[in-house]
């Protein structure tokens, strides 16, 4: 061999590859393949934001002080126990890097966030899924999974991409019964969106068990996932070994200051919080009528059924300018993902869907 080589099992990892957002020819483009916010970020964000490229010479903070104060406040936290990363990707990634290594297995619901068995394999370690029902995740078959080699958990909390949500009582069960050697990772990327009153975005896991870290993100609600900003919640001791293993400077300035600017903006929030509960209606009422079958979700997007059509639908859609995200990934090659998007934006999948299944 005439070149570097990569550790033995890093050329198995097939890349993520994000939801399609181009086409030639199109200008009006409606995309509903990420998961972004339809309605852009709020605007009090993009003025903090362009204000700090004032200053693009300085350093950030590197320990994001700012921004953890002003994430307690929100949030009733201690800043001592949050950590800020670029996207809580990066947290995810950090975790997996320091806890789990060769020999070690990472486990995750079936149909969990494609990065968690990413991440997994990245070090070496083993990814292993527990099977669902019904696109649920079984909080029984993941207990059955554990084994002495299992060092982490990932799981979502609403998962992405089918939407469903465990209970606070389901996960209060979960986290009595999972070994205390096993880190839980509990990626709450879309519990703003989330309305029922017995859910439980993590926080009061986290106070209850050292072992379970809360994972939040800006990328979703807030509409900031060009920025590249995520937090988590965890004891001081896990907190301690991420801050061993981050860059230095991990979170650029005018991401920080984006991120404290977003989350004074509560009318903005509020307003996100309404287009979706509003358009995530309209979409099951519309798709039900088209006899296209659908899953419950508390996220911002909703995961539906095409059969072996899926593909060549997925495609009409996307001739049009209208993207909608591939689900092969995920082993649900029969499957679509639809982000909930404007009244506009939501009448206009409709109307090219009633076309494309002609």
């Amino acid at each position: 061999m005439n070149q570097p080589q990569p550790k033995p099992g890093i050329l198995d990892i097939k890349p993520y590859i994000g939801g399609e957002g181009r086409v030639e020819g199109v200008t009006h483009l409606v995309r509903l393949a990420s998961n972004e916010n339809a309605l852009g970020c709020s605007p009090k964000a993009r003025a903090a934001y362009l204000a700090a490229g004032a200053d693009l010479q300085r350093y950030p903070d590197g320990s994001a002080a700012d921004l953890r104060a002003a994430l307690g406040r929100t949030y009733g936290l201690s800043p001592d126990k949050i950590i800020c990363g670029s996207g809580s990707e990066e947290l995810i990634s950090l975790l997996v890097r320091a806890y789990a290594g060769e020999g070690d297995e990472v486990l995750y619901s079936q149909y969990g966030f494609l990065m968690y068995p990413l991440c997994a394999k990245a070090v070496g370690a083993t990814p292993v899924a527990a099977p669902e029902k019904d696109f649920r995740t079984d909080i029984e078959a993941l207990l059955k999974a554990v084994t002495p080699k299992t060092k982490m958990l990932l799981l979502a909390n609403p998962n992405n991409p089918t939407g469903s949500y465990l209970t606070r009582d389901e996960m209060k069960y979960l986290c009595e019964n999972l070994p205390p050697r096993v880190l839980l990772l509990l990626d709450s990327a879309y519990a703003e969106f989330v309305e029922e009153k017995d859910y439980d975005d993590g926080k009061s896991l986290v106070d209850a068990h050292p072992n379970v870290v809360m994972l939040r993100t800006f990328s979703k609600i807030y509409g900031l996932a060009a920025v590249r900003l995520g937090w988590a919640y965890c004891s001081p001791d896990v907190a301690g070994v991420v801050n061993r293993v981050r860059g230095a400077f991990n979170v650029n300035a005018p991401a920080q200051a984006a991120g404290i600017a977003a989350l004074d903006d509560h009318e903005f929030l509020q307003k996100t919080i309404e287009m979706t509960r509003m358009g995530r209606k309209f979409l099951f009422e519309q798709l039900a009528g088209l006899n296209i079958r659908t899953w419950p979700s508390v996220g911002n997007f909703i995961l539906a059924e095409f059969g072996d059509k899926s593909e060549a639908v997925r495609n009409a859609l996307k001739d049009k300018g209208i993207f909608i995200r591939q689900m092969g990934a995920y082993n649900l090659p029969h499957h679509l993902r639809i982000t909930v998007g404007t009244m506009d934006d939501n009448q206009r999948l409709i109307d090219a869907l009633k076309i494309a299944r002609k």
